[in-house]
């Protein structure tokens, strides 16, 4: 029951939130403190706190403006104390993440005057392995001493090889680190890490040893860990609860059933989810790490040989790897004849795709897949008995024929070997399972792709809902949770968000109004140079010719494009008076791109951005920042994407329209993200044009037009 004494709690921090900030009470947000604290009372309980009844969720549609944060916050915290639950607060950018750590949760706890920690969880490899930068800086002082790992697996550690440049800079983080100046974690490195320098001195849940590491109480991600142990409040992604909830959920964040998750950004969970599933399979990159580890398996006998365990496994590997070679040489064959690809395929922009329609592949390639799927079976498990004989070998305490600095040496490649081995099986099963009737396909497609100078085939499947997962993984274990977003209802209902996140039938679902005024501060135009962008070489001159007349040069804008070539096909019809003034998304850092706008800006000239999907979400430019928003188009999916082609033919066997059904409500979505970018602020002004026709010819636009906020529309 959401009892008095917790309702008086919830009104205080509130109440007293708003005094000490010398704001006034929102009616969106009284009414979102009032919804969640409603769900989260009402949750019934066992004498130990085990949820017994079903109602312990809702999704919050807030619009920018709300104080969503507060909102959440503010109800949530006192019910989990009370409750004794914890609370994991997830997103699905980095700057929220950061904004919750650094501004809002400080701010609660001086305003609200309430007592809670708080902590950001991250997972393994964002944090700095002492091993592992012990032992790349080992090999760069004793070049022989690595000589066979070198040979052992070129490809692996050629790709990782240290450089003086990366020597000298693992050298200052252990200095760093060693000193206390660093906490070890790559966000917090005071420059930008590339991807293989870092790759060198992380780990992963499958490579780290945890307690039988020499490091393990000096451990910068064991160190967080422990912070998480003592927190009210734990800030995650929605990457790694997924990636939790898939090992079973407490393995780095709290018990799902001992959890309040609250998912900010909430719109983006099912993708995620779907994204977390998928698997690939680069054929000829396969074969080549197979065939360097069949011809390394002498280096291994020689090195790991007297471990019995071990030996036994490496002389089982030889007519494995054979197997594996036959099979996929037989697989890229028959995928060949499937596909048709050649060389005179590959685009600069997009790669050729083979869908197979309706997630069914012939029969000949399932039988091959479900080869491949016990030959990579066998390969698992001789692999995993080795990784664990190392990591046994770790333990002070065990009778092991190999020592500490050996084991530690292979470790990292067997791990590497095994996940890559696990990886396959898993995408080989998916391949090999028998379409069943009436249940949801699998999407299964191939891409050719450039591998260094060769082409190779890439094989995919991912799952096209993630309704089930959720539904088994989190919903159904959790104690409780909410979504909230500025964007869960699609033309004004929550069907979408339920369908594609499987969200229990009685979870409590509410919009709440937005305190700004769009009428007077907003205006929505659909301008003379808007056209059917289908009339693809018109429309980039409309769009050129709206940039070039109508755009303010001296203010601050944005133009959204769905297309990259279109969006480089206008820049090159722009005069070079123009492009001065223009920062391109792909020419900066999103970060370096909006610190050069905001600082032309401010020193009184105009700047122009042209952005793509990512532009769409998450900019957050107040004021005099962003004046004027400009939509080239509808933001419709991709037409060919495989997954979202596979759920419509779905869709269309179950006697529905895909168009009506997935592609407009998503489009609904994209456009009110986008359109959310003008108004930061209840004091901001300005104007979002739309270059889209289909809006006003079109059946759905009308629909697409009605789920906007309600600007002054110049049509």
């Amino acid at each position: 029951m959401l009892t008095d004494a917790i309702k008086s709690e919830i009104q205080s921090a509130y109440s007293t939130f708003l005094k000490n900030r010398k704001l006034k009470a929102r009616q969106g947000q009284r009414l979102m403190v009032a919804q969640i604290a409603r769900t989260l009372g009402n949750i019934q309980t066992s004498s130990d706190g085990v949820r017994t009844s079903t109602a312990h969720v809702c999704a919050i549609e807030a619009g920018t403006g709300t104080g969503k944060t507060l909102a959440y916050l503010v109800a949530a915290l006192p019910v989990a104390k009370a409750r004794d639950k914890r609370i994991v607060v997830s997103t699905a950018t980095v700057a929220l993440q950061e904004q919750l750590i650094f501004k809002d949760l400080p701010d609660l706890q001086k305003y609200a005057e309430i007592s809670f920690k708080y902590a950001l969880a991250k997972g393994r490899s964002r944090y700095l392995c002492l091993s592992r930068l012990e032992q790349s800086l080992e090999e760069a002082s004793e070049p022989q001493a690595a000589q066979a790992t070198m040979s052992l697996f070129d490809e692996f550690l050629q790709s990782n090889k240290s450089s003086k440049e990366a020597v000298a800079l693992y050298q200052e983080m252990a200095q760093q680190y060693l000193s206390g100046r660093w906490e070890g974690d790559r966000d917090s490195w005071k420059d930008s890490l590339e991807e293989p320098v870092w790759r060198r001195i992380t780990t992963d849940h499958n490579q780290c040893t945890n307690r039988r590491c020499s490091n393990f109480s000096s451990c910068a991600f064991f160190k967080a860990r422990n912070e998480l142990d003592g927190a009210d409040i734990i800030v995650a992604n929605h990457d790694l609860v997924l990636a939790d909830l898939s090992l079973g959920g407490g393995v780095v964040l709290p018990d799902p059933q001992d959890t309040i998750y609250i998912f900010d950004e909430g719109h983006h969970l099912p993708d995620k989810a779907i994204d977390h599933f998928a698997g690939s399979f680069r054929v000829n990159a396969s074969l080549q790490w197979l065939r360097l580890l069949k011809k390394s398996l002498t280096d291994l006998n020689t090195e790991l040989g007297r471990d019995e365990l071990i030996l036994r496994q490496l002389n089982q590997l030889p007519e494995i790897l054979n197997t594996l070679e036959i099979e996929l040489a037989e697989c890229y064959r028959q995928l060949h004849e499937i596909t048709h690809f050649s060389p005179e395929n590959m685009d600069k922009d997009v790669r050729p795709v083979y869908r197979f329609e309706k997630g069914i592949v012939p029969d000949a390639l399932t039988q091959s897949a479900l080869n491949l799927k016990i030959s990579f079976a066998s390969l698992c498990q001789k692999l995993e008995v080795i990784v664990k004989q190392l990591k046994d070998a770790l333990d002070p305490e065990a009778a092991s024929a190999l020592g500490k600095e050996e084991s530690e040496q292979w470790l990292p490649l067997a791990t590497m070997l095994h996940g890559r081995a696990v990886s396959a099986w898993e995408l080989w099963g998916m391949y090999a399972a028998p379409q069943v009737e009436g249940v949801m396909p699998i999407a299964r497609w191939i891409t050719l792709q450039n591998q260094q100078v060769d082409l190779d085939l890439e094989v995919s499947c991912s799952p096209i809902s993630a309704a089930g997962t959720l539904a088994r993984n989190l919903w159904q274990p959790c104690f409780a949770a909410v979504l909230s977003s500025a964007t869960l209802t699609a033309l004004g209902s929550f069907d979408r968000i339920r369908t594609r996140a499987g969200l229990p039938e009685d979870a409590a679902c509410m919009v709440v109004p937005s305190p700004f005024d769009f009428q007077n501060n907003g205006v929505l135009a659909l301008p003379e140079e808007a056209c059917d962008p289908t009339q693809s070489e018109l429309h980039t001159l409309q769009i050129v010719t709206f940039v070039k007349e109508k755009i303010k040069k001296e203010e601050g804008t944005l133009v959204l494009f769905s297309s990259r070539r279109q969006m480089r096909d206008v820049l090159d019809k722009l005069p070079a008076s123009l492009l001065n003034i223009i920062l391109v998304q792909d020419d900066l850092t999103k970060m370096v791109l909006l610190e050069r706008h905001r600082a032309r800006v401010d020193d009184g000239q105009g700047s122009i951005i042209f952005g793509l999907a990512s532009f769409a979400e998450g900019i957050d430019l107040p004021g005099k920042y962003l004046s004027h928003v400009v939509i080239t188009r509808i933001p419709f999916s991709v037409p060919d994407d495989p997954v979202e082609k596979t759920l419509s033919e779905w869709i269309e066997a179950k006697g529905g329209n895909p168009f009506l059904q997935i592609t407009v409500p998503d489009a609904s979505i994209r456009l009110v993200q986008a359109v959310g970018r003008l108004l930061r602020t209840e004091s901001d002004t300005g104007t979002v044009s739309l270059l889209d026709r289909r809006v006003q010819t079109k059946r759905y636009g009308k629909q697409l037009l009605n789920s906007l906020p309600p600007f002054k529309r110049h049509f």
